[in-house]
């Protein structure tokens, strides 16, 4: 017989597919503020209102730049968790929080694409934090 290493897989939970949706569903949040970020840099005329109509008034360049910054977290995080890593799914729960504030304060300027991200970003939440344990981190 030969020395072959064998790992034995740890069991799983039924609800690995919801955190493998979650972490998916992460990265394409993270794509979605990086469309938005670049939109709002080049084209501010785009959105339906002014910049003083949205609930936070700064101009349409600080929004981008927020959206390019929080895009590259979540898409990031949304990466970690589907590598397992725990910590991960504790910063994407922070992440959709923080998603879910700043499409509320960016919902004036595009209500269709905000509303969307909020759902999926509630979904993401549900997803991490009632089947987060399921999922164990790789060895």
């Amino acid at each position: 017989m030969s020395d072959i290493d064998r790992r034995v897989a740890a069991p799983r939970g039924g609800w690995v597919g919801p955190i493998v949706f979650a972490a998916v569903v992460m990265m394409v949040i993270g794509v979605m503020h990086g469309f938005e970020g670049i939109v709002a840099l080049l084209n501010d005329d785009y959105y339906l209102v002014p910049k003083n109509g949205l609930a936070i008034h700064i101009n349409y360049t600080g929004w981008g730049w927020s959206h390019l910054i929080v895009g590259t977290a979540v898409l990031v995080a949304g990466f970690c968790v589907l590598l397992g890593q725990v910590w991960a799914r504790v910063v994407g729960v922070i992440l959709a929080v923080l998603s879910i504030l700043m499409n509320m304060a960016f919902l004036a300027a595009s209500p269709g694409w905000t509303t969307i991200m909020i759902a999926l970003d509630v979904l993401v939440i549900w997803a991490l934090t009632f089947h987060g344990r399921d999922v164990r981190p790789r060895h």
